[in-house]
C-alpha cells in the first residue's frame, strides 16, 4: 500500500473544453474530455478527481474542500488572492504547462501553499513558433495567403514589403529556456542576434548561442525583429507601452509569445497603424480568450493567431507527464522536482518570478 492510498484528497483540475475532437483525438491530453491521462491513475489510487471546464461557480464550490488544483496558464480559471483565502485545504496549485501568472503567486506563498509548473514542456514548441511568426512576417506571407484564399494574383503587391531574414539584426527579450532555443534555431539563418535578461549570460554562453548583450534601451532601438520570451512579473506589465513601440526602429517587427499584457493594447495598434511597425505577430492576447471586439483581431499587418504554440500534442504529453510526476511525489511524500517549483515553504523560489516579487 503506498501512502497516497492512505490519504484520500480532493483534486479539482480546471481545463478548456474540446467537445467531440478529444474523443477522436486522445493524444489531445490537456483537454477537460481527456484529463491530462490521469483519471485511471487518480481513481485507482483512491482519490477525488473533479475536472471542471470555465464555470467559475463550480470552481469555487470545490476549491473549498480541494488539496490539489490543477490549471492551465490563463483560462479557464484565474486563481485569485480572494479564491485561495477560501481554499482553506489547498496545498498544492499545478500549472499544467509554463506560466503561472494566473495564480497570485504572493498570497499562495503566505498561505503556504506549493506552486509548480512543469517547466521545459513547452519550450521547443513555443521556440519553433517564434521562428514561424519572424518568418511569416518577415516574408510578408499573410497577405499572400489571402491573395490565394480571394482568387488574386498580385506578385508586386506582396514583394514589395517582402524581405531575406538573412543579416537581419534580432534582437531576444529573456534568454531563458525558450529564449536560448530561439537562438540555436536562428543560428541557422545567418542572421545578427543580440538579447537582453535581467542576468547577463557567461560570455562562453553568449558564444555558443551566438548573441550579444545590449542594454534594453539599445535592443529597442537597433533592432529590425524583436522577440519577446520573459515572463509576465511586475515589471514586464506593460513594457511595451507607447513609449517604446515608438522608439523601435521604424519598420521593425514585434513578436509576443510570452504574454499580452507585455505589450500595451492601444499603442500597438496605433504602431501599426500609423506605419511606425511593419507587423506584430503571436498568440498571446489580454484578456484571454481575446474578445470578438478585442483590436488585434483587425490591426494591420499583424499574424495574431490563439493561445497555442505551447499546447502541440507533443508538448501536451510532456506537461501530462509532469504533473502525474508531481503528484506522485507530493503523493508520497517526496519533494517535487526543483525546476518545477514556483512557490516553496512560504516563498516564491522560481527566479523568473522571485526577482519580480523583490522590493
Amino acid at each position: 500500500m503506498t501512502l497516497a492510498t492512505l490519504e484520500v484528497m480532493k483534486i479539482v483540475a480546471v481545463l478548456y473544453p474540446a467537445g467531440e475532437i478529444a474523443r477522436k483525438t486522445p493524444e489531445l491530453l490537456g483537454c477537460a474530455e481527456n484529463a491530462l491521462g490521469l483519471v485511471d491513475f487518480l481513481e485507482s489510487e483512491g482519490h477525488e478527481f473533479v475536472v471542471l471546464t470555465d464555470k467559475e461557480a463550480e470552481l469555487d464550490k470545490h476549491l473549498v474542500n480541494a488539496d490539489i488544483l490543477i490549471t492551465t496558464p490563463f483560462w479557464p480559471a484565474y486563481i485569485t488572492k480572494e479564491r485561495i483565502s477560501k481554499a482553506s485545504k489547498l496545498r498544492l496549485i499545478l500549472t499544467a504547462g509554463i506560466g503561472s501568472d494566473h495564480i497570485d503567486l504572493a498570497a499562495a506563498a503566505a498561505h503556504k501553499i506549493t506552486v509548480a509548473e512543469i517547466t521545459g514542456s513547452n519550450v521547443v514548441s513555443v521556440a519553433e513558433q517564434v521562428v514561424m511568426h519572424i518568418l511569416a512576417l518577415v516574408r510578408n506571407y499573410i497577405p499572400a495567403y489571402r491573395q490565394v484564399l480571394d482568387g488574386r494574383w498580385d506578385i508586386a503587391e506582396i514583394a514589395a514589403k517582402a524581405h531575406d531574414l538573412e543579416d537581419k539584426l534580432v534582437g531576444i527579450i529573456g534568454v531563458g529556456r525558450i529564449g536560448q532555443r530561439v537562438c540555436e534555431r536562428l543560428k541557422g539563418f545567418d542572421v545578427q542576434m543580440t538579447y537582453y535578461d535581467y542576468h547577463r549570460l557567461s560570455t562562453v554562453e553568449e558564444l555558443v548561442l551566438g548573441a550579444r548583450y545590449r542594454m534594453l534601451d539599445r535592443l529597442i532601438e537597433q533592432c529590425d525583429v524583436i522577440t519577446i520570451n520573459t515572463p509576465l512579473t511586475p515589471h514586464t506589465d506593460g513594457l511595451f507601452n507607447r513609449e517604446i513601440l515608438f522608439r523601435m526602429k521604424k519598420g521593425a517587427y514585434l513578436i509576443n509569445t510570452a504574454r499580452g499584457r507585455i505589450v500595451d493594447t492601444a499603442s500597438l495598434v496605433q504602431a501599426l497603424e500609423e506605419g511606425h511597425l511593419a507587423g506584430y505577430a503571436g498568440d498571446v492576447w489580454f484578456p484571454q480568450p481575446a474578445p470578438k471586439d478585442h483590436p488585434w483581431r483587425n490591426m494591420r499587418n499583424h499574424a495574431m493567431v490563439p493561445h497555442y504554440s505551447g499546447t502541440t500534442l507533443e508538448a501536451q504529453r510532456r506537461y501530462s507527464d509532469g504533473v502525474k510526476d508531481c503528484l506522485i511525489r507530493f503523493f508520497n511524500g517526496r519533494d517535487i522536482e526543483g525546476d518545477y517549483l514556483i512557490v516553496d515553504k512560504g516563498k516564491v523560489v522560481s527566479p523568473s518570478y522571485s526577482y519580480a516579487f523583490k522590493s
